[in-house]
C-alpha cells in the first residue's frame, strides 16, 4: 500500500468531492447490485479491482473510479450512472479519507497505487455477467 502522500487526490480527513475528468471519472451502480458487481470484479482481479467507494445510506451507491474518458462513449445498461465532465456538464465524485471517520462513505476496495484505477472493460464484463 502506498502512503497518503502518494495518493494526493484522497483527502487526509473526512470526505471531499473530486471533479470528474481530472484524476478519474466514475461509474455508479446503486444498492446490492453495485456491491455484487464490485465483489465480482475483485474476484476477477485477484482482489485488486482498483478504487471502489460505497455509501451506506440513501440509494447505497457504489462508485467505481475509472480512467478519464473511458465511460462517456460506451453504452451502459439502465441503472448505471456515468459521472463524467464535458461541455456544459460537470459531475462530482465523493472520495473518503483512508484512515478517518467518513461514514456514510467508505472504501469497499482501497486504492493500491497512485495510477491504479478500475479497468473499464473488466467492469463492463463484471456488470454483464450479473445479467
Amino acid at each position: 500500500m502506498h502512503t497518503q502522500s502518494d495518493l494526493n487526490w484522497i483527502p487526509r480527513t473526512g470526505i471531499e468531492l473530486r471533479k470528474a475528468g481530472v484524476q478519474f471519472d466514475a461509474v455508479r451502480i446503486d444498492g446490492d447490485e453495485g456491491r455484487s458487481v464490485a465483489d465480482r470484479l475483485a474476484r476477477m482481479t485477484g482482489g485488486d479491482p482498483g478504487p471502489v467507494v460505497e455509501t451506506a445510506t440513501g440509494c447505497r451507491g457504489v462508485y467505481f473510479l475509472v480512467p478519464v474518458g473511458s465511460v462517456a462513449h460506451r453504452p451502459w445498461p439502465p441503472g448505471v450512472t456515468r459521472l463524467t465532465a464535458g461541455p456544459r456538464h460537470v459531475s462530482y465524485i465523493p472520495v473518503p479519507a483512508l484512515n478517518s471517520h467518513t461514514w456514510p462513505l467508505s472504501w469497499r476496495y482501497r486504492p493500491t497505487a497512485p495510477d491504479r484505477q478500475v479497468h473499464t472493460l473488466l467492469l463492463r464484463t463484471a456488470l454483464h455477467s450479473a445479467e
